[in-house]
């Protein structure tokens, strides 16, 4: 493998790691499949700040919030390793394009990252570095701090943005998993537009997407799709592995970038 590929998934609620259903054994099974990882920088939606942040911790806490947690949930812990070496790595290379970044050593890691990592990586012996995502940025920002990591790529690291293409948790029907239409449409729009890198539209998506008020009402949840497209820019290639959706407004699905 030339370049290691970046991906963009969908970590659906914390709930998702006690079930077993198509998208759990699919995230197990590329773990599974793929060359082992130098470490993994993952930008997670369920952290937000105003300025770019990295986790710097050697050990991540395991952070959970009040979502009325099972009990099976609530003593999970995923033990994962943290690496200041891969944080300082990030650092360097955002300085190196007149970004800014901070380390934090305090924070741990939210269910934007143990529930995908832990069902791909369930031994939790990969080092892991958790960024943060700014809610109010553009989408042209993000791809512009995935383009400034490229270089991590080339020296083997994984990194994946984890948010969601349809996350509208207000409409969710937790009954039934058949997909409303509105988030299929807005679904297919977006698949097509990824397929042919169509950053034009994908940046405007809030005006040009059908339903995307509906299917985004949070920014934050698509923003990691474009750090991880952006540190594929020089290759723009994109490929669909897993689509499918629960409680009808919750698309659980996985692009690789490469």
């Amino acid at each position: 493998m030339a370049m290691y590929p970046a991906f963009f998934m969908s970590h659906g609620v914390p709930h998702l790691v006690t079930e077993l259903n198509a998208f759990t054994k699919f995230l197990g099974y590329l773990g599974a499949r793929l060359p082992r990882p130098k470490g993994i920088v993952l930008f997670s939606s369920q952290w937000t700040s105003s300025v770019q942040k990295v986790t710097g911790a050697p050990q991540l806490a395991t952070l959970k919030d009040d979502w009325g947690l099972p009990e099976e949930l609530s003593a999970f812990e995923y033990p994962a390793q943290g690496s200041i070496v891969l944080a300082h790595d990030v650092q360097r290379l955002l300085a190196s394009d007149g970004m800014g970044c901070e380390i934090d050593d305090g924070r741990g890691l939210d269910y934007g990252g143990w529930t995908v990592l832990s069902l791909m990586y369930p031994a939790a012996n990969i080092p892991v570095i958790t960024a943060s995502i700014n809610p109010r940025s553009v989408p042209e920002d993000s791809y512009r701090i995935g383009k400034a990591l490229n270089e991590l790529r080339k020296n083997n690291y994984m990194i994946i943005g984890s948010g969601g293409t349809v996350r509208n948790l207000r409409k969710m029907n937790w009954s039934h998993g058949k997909a409303e239409r509105w988030a299929v449409r807005f679904d297919r729009w977006l698949d097509e537009k990824i397929q042919i890198w169509d950053l034009e539209s994908l940046y405007d998506y809030e005006s040009r997407a059908p339903y995307a008020q509906d299917a985004v009402p949070g920014r934050e949840h698509l923003l990691p799709l474009f750090v991880s497209m952006g540190a594929c820019d020089g290759s723009r290639k994109a490929k669909l592995l897993h689509q499918q959706y629960h409680y009808g407004t919750l698309s659980l699905n996985c692009w690789m970038l490469s």
